[in-house]
């Protein structure tokens, strides 16, 4: 058998049902409207919407790459008698690298020079002969064979100087190798060979590797939908490229000297070389750098800080404040990004106030309480 309770007890647990649901339902409607109470204010930084001009430029990755790289190699088989530089050093063009032992090409030119003079007194003597039986064959004394035969001497000896004149520079050549200079201005690299060690003519490894680095290439690579842009650009005068050595934050400044003939169709990019002067030698070979190429400059262009940017689920938006100084989303299309500033191609117009900091605590149609020091940003 059931027990039912009392009539007084049941109305009073409807009444506190009703009175739970009403205090759930004011605490909703005070949710929802708590934006619009001014004591619930969002403390934000702001800063201005601006027109301005900027440069449209593409980034990528570079990679240093020497301007000219020189493989020292010995053009003569002797021994290496001294190195004048250290590893590692700067060297000019024409400064003296290495010396090499030079006494048997001296003795090869001294004999060398000894045949020639040799075979010239020789020649001297057969040019005289042949004179001689000129005139006797012109008085009909000497047969014609024996003047042709002289002749034929005079031309052979005179062959052999020739020869010998050739050997003589061959020879003066090779003494010159023993001296190695170097070919350009550059930084050497690890030597491969010490003094004492016998040099053999275009041995390997070689002796040492120069590369010079002022000016230097940076090498990089842009997307082939940005080619025809590039061609156009060029064609009214030089672009300026800025490289940024990881690391730094100053940039180097340089210019596009080299489009490739040939689109990588396995990546869908063209390769490129910025050339730069490096005076400081603050960009090296193999070091990556993040690089700008600048093609031209966009006016009038609306700016707004980078850091204001959002990216929700429908895309990029950006908090605005209206003069009731009250939060709205706004709905923005990006053109693109230049460091701490974002071009805004459409969404933002000069002169609004956007959101910088405090986003996170924000929803349309909040109050905004604006931060003395942004707002004197």
């Amino acid at each position: 058998m059931k027990r039912s309770l009392p009539e007084n007890k049941t109305k009073s647990i409807a009444a506190l049902v009703v009175l739970l649901a009403a205090s759930l339902a004011g605490f909703s409607c005070s949710s929802k409207t708590a934006a619009n109470a001014p004591d619930l204010a969002v403390p934000v930084s702001v800063a201005k919407a601006v027109k301005k001009t900027v440069p449209i430029e593409l980034s990528a990755i570079s990679t240093g790459a020497a301007y000219s790289t020189v493989q020292i190699k010995g053009q003569v088989n002797a021994v290496l008698k001294e190195v004048h530089f250290k590893q590692g050093d700067f060297v000019k063009k024409g400064d003296l690298l290495f010396t090499l032992d030079a006494r048997p090409f001296q003795a090869s030119l001294a004999q060398a020079q000894a045949n020639l003079d040799r075979d010239k007194a020789q020649a001297d003597l057969t040019t005289v002969q042949a004179e001689r039986y000129k005139k006797l064959y012109d008085q009909g004394i000497a047969p014609k064979e024996q003047y042709d035969q002289m002749l034929a001497n005079a031309a052979a000896q005179q062959g052999s100087v020739h020869a010998d004149e050739a050997a003589v520079e061959s020879a003066k050549l090779e003494l010159q190798y023993c001296a190695i200079y170097s070919p350009v201005d550059g930084r050497t690299g690890a030597l491969e060979v010490s003094a004492g060690n016998l040099v053999k003519e275009n041995d390997v490894p070689v002796l040492v590797v120069i590369n010079q680095i002022a000016p230097l290439f940076e090498d990089f690579s842009a997307p082939e939908q940005y080619l025809g842009m590039i061609k156009k650009y060029m064609a009214g005068g030089r672009l300026q490229i800025e490289a940024t050595p990881y690391g730094d934050t100053v940039p180097e400044k340089g210019y596009l000297t080299f489009v490739d003939n040939t689109v990588d169709n396995t990546t869908g990019t063209i390769k490129l070389k910025g050339t730069f002067a490096n005076t400081d030698h603050r960009l090296w070979p193999g070091q990556f750098s993040n690089v700008s190429l600048r093609l031209s400059e966009e006016e009038n262009a609306t700016v707004v800080p980078t850091q204001a940017v959002q990216t929700g689920q429908t895309g990029d938006f950006v908090f605005v404040i209206n003069s009731d100084q009250r939060a709205e989303s706004r709905p923005v299309k990006v053109a693109r990004t230049l460091g701490a500033e974002s071009v805004i191609a459409k969404g933002i117009e000069p002169g609004e106030t956007v959101v910088t900091d405090g986003q996170l605590r924000l929803i349309p149609g909040v109050k905004v309480q604006i931060k003395p020091a942004a707002q004197g940003n």
